[in-house]
C-alpha cells in the first residue's frame, strides 16, 4: 500500500530515500526510517504534539508494565479479528503500536503508526523497525479510501469522516477512552473538588458499535512513578509546585486506572 500525499491526495511513489507524488510535491525519509508527511502549512505550532520530556515520561512510565493491561486487552482484539493492515493514530513513541505489529507477526500485511509530534515518532522509529511511521496529522490521514482492515485510536482525536473514509466495509475502528474513575487519586491531588469523568457519548457516522471493554485496575506507584504518570498527563499542566513536591517525596501512591475500549464496525456498503 503507497501513502498519500498530504497536499493533493495523489499516491506517493518512492524514488530512492525519498516519496514525490505527479504533482512534484517530495517528502523525505528520515534517518530513521519514518516519513514527514506533515507540511507547515498543516502545522498549528513550529512543533506540535508532546515535547520531548513528555514522550520520556511516557516511555519509562509505560516501560514498566502500568498499562499492559490495556495494551493486552486490545491486543487480545486484534488477534481474534487479525487485520491484514492496521493504522495506530496518536502512537506516540509506540509502545503500543510495538506490541500491536507483534500479533500480527507472520501473519503478511503491514502495521503503520502516525503522530503529530516529530520527537514522538522519531523515538518510535528507532525501536520498532517492524512498523512504518509517519508524521502527520489526524484530521488528514495519508492513505487512500478503504486501506485499512483497523484502526486503533488511544486517547487520540481524529476526523471521523477520515475514518469512515479509511476503512474496509467491514473493517474496525477500536478506541480506548478514560472511564468515570481514570486516574481519580492523581485528580484529588490537583482539584479542590473531584468529578468524575465525564463520557460524551462519540458520533462514529457508517459505523455500528459491535464490543464495549471496560479494563480496570489499581496502580501501586512510588512516588518518582507518580511524578512521571503526572508528567505525561494533560493535569502536568495545571498541577501546582506542592503537588510535584508531595509525589516526589512519597513512598507510595496508589492510583486507579478505569477506561472504555470500544470496537466498531465498518458498515458494508449498499449492493
Amino acid at each position: 500500500m503507497s501513502w498519500l500525499c498530504p497536499l493533493c491526495y495523489s499516491p506517493l511513489v518512492q524514488t530512492a530515500k525519498s516519496f514525490c507524488c505527479d504533482n512534484r510535491h517530495q517528502f523525505d525519509v528520515a534517518r530513521e526510517g519514518y516519513l514527514n508527511l506533515l507540511p507547515v502549512q498543516h502545522k498549528r505550532s513550529k512543533e506540535p504534539g508532546d515535547s520531548g520530556e513528555m514522550i520520556q515520561a511516557r516511555r519509562a512510565f509505560l516501560d514498566a508494565g502500568h498499562y499492559l493491561p490495556l495494551r493486552e486487552t486490545i491486543s487480545d482484539v486484534l488477534q481474534q479479528l487479525s487485520p491484514e493492515v492496521l493504522l495506530d493514530i496518536g502512537c506516540g513513541e509506540g509502545y503500543y503500536t510495538g506490541a500491536f505489529a507483534e500479533v500480527r507477526a507472520g501473519k503478511g500485511g503491514e502495521t503503520y503508526g502516525l503522530d503529530v509530534s516529530k520527537v514522538a515518532i522519531r523515538y518510535a522509529a528507532r525501536r520498532y523497525r517492524g512498523v512504518r511511521f509517519c508524521v502527520a496529522s489526524s484530521q488528514r490521514l495519508p492513505f487512500a479510501d478503504a486501506s485499512m482492515d483497523a484502526i486503533i485510536r488511544i486517547f487520540a482525536p481524529c476526523n471521523a469522516a477520515e475514518l469512515a473514509r479509511v476503512v474496509k466495509p467491514g473493517g474496525v475502528v477500536i478506541t480506548a477512552t478514560p472511564g468515570p474513575r481514570h486516574l481519580y487519586q492523581l485528580k484529588e491531588l490537583i482539584y479542590q473538588q473531584v468529578e468524575l469523568h465525564h463520557e460524551v457519548s462519540e458520533e462514529m457516522p457508517h459505523f455500528i458499535l459491535k464490543q464495549t471493554l471496560q479494563p480496570a485496575w489499581n496502580m501501586a506507584l512510588s512516588g518518582e512513578q507518580a511524578v512521571t504518570l503526572l508528567q505525561m498527563t494533560p493535569f502536568a499542566w495545571r498541577a501546582r509546585a506542592e503537588v510535584w513536591q508531595q509525589l516526589n517525596h512519597a513512598v507510595h501512591f496508589a492510583c486507579e486506572t478505569d477506561f472504555v475500549v470500544r470496537v466498531w464496525e465498518r458498515e458494508k456498503d449498499n449492493p
